[in-house]
């Protein structure tokens, strides 16, 4: 008989901002299977006897590759047991959930998808920055940074991104340079603001601010790494007047 899979959004760092139903999944699964930036004290609401995988990825070393953890989901699903997909931030947001459900679907293995709280809102929330506001900004997107946008596929469109009023780049640090090149090339002035939030909504979050024009020298005075997001935009300003999460180390901005 069929077990069942859940695949959760596990929010953006802070083990608070998981939903209820994420956490309720969390205490019936039977196997947890849970990515890099997955917060690790949310498995202590795991059973006792549950088995926990990790599927974690980053550049040069990786946990279960994505066809393995397909197969993973569906072993463990056929053998009757309650399967717990849990992925940082929301699983349909850069988290390949869809992808997932597509298997489960073919292998005809029932699912229920969970979201969860995108770190591109969070993130800035806890740096003090609204991603909208009646005064700076009515549009907003995001974008991932995984590939290299100076490239022949680069696909984005940069002179849409232009235009919007807010644009949050995931895991963007080390194109910072071509994001900051491209936005300014297509229209976006050199003296918009720009915040970099380092882990947040995490323990260790650390928030620097700049512009187009400065802010990829002070990733690199500040050493800031990925996870981080990279938020564009007049927004960026209401942090003086709003930021209220006390950061661990001193703000660096």
């Amino acid at each position: 008989m069929s077990g069942f899979v859940y695949i959760v959004g596990a929010g953006p760092g802070d083990p608070k901002l998981l939903t209820i139903r994420g956490l309720e999944c969390t205490q019936q699964a039977d196997v947890i299977l849970y990515d890099r930036l997955v917060n690790t004290d949310l498995l202590t609401h795991a059973k006792a006897e549950a088995e926990l995988i990790y599927c974690g990825k980053e550049p040069g070393k990786h946990g279960l590759i994505q066809d393995e953890i397909h197969r993973v989901l569906v072993e463990q699903a056929n053998l009757g047991k309650q399967v717990l997909r849990l992925k940082g931030g929301d699983p349909f947001v850069f988290g390949r959930g869809a992808e997932e459900a597509a298997i489960l679907r073919q292998a005809n293995i029932p699912y229920e998808i969970v979201p969860g709280i995108t770190a591109g809102i969070a993130a800035p929330a806890y740096a003090g920055i609204p991603v909208t506001h009646r005064d700076h900004a009515t549009s907003f997107t995001i974008v991932t940074g995984h590939r290299r946008f100076d490239k022949e596929e680069d696909v984005l469109n940069w002179s849409a991104l232009a235009q919007m009023d807010t644009v949050a780049f995931y895991m963007s640090i080390g194109n910072i340079e071509s994001i900051t090149k491209s936005l300014i090339t297509y229209g976006k002035s050199e003296t918009t603001p720009v915040a970099v939030i380092e882990w947040g909504t995490t323990k260790n979050q650390r928030t620097i601010i700049g512009n187009l024009s400065t802010i990829a020298q002070e990733i690199q005075i500040h050493r800031i790494k990925n996870p981080s997001m990279i938020l564009v935009g007049d927004v960026v300003k209401v942090r003086d007047q709003i930021a209220w999460f006390t950061e661990k180390e001193h703000e660096l901005c």
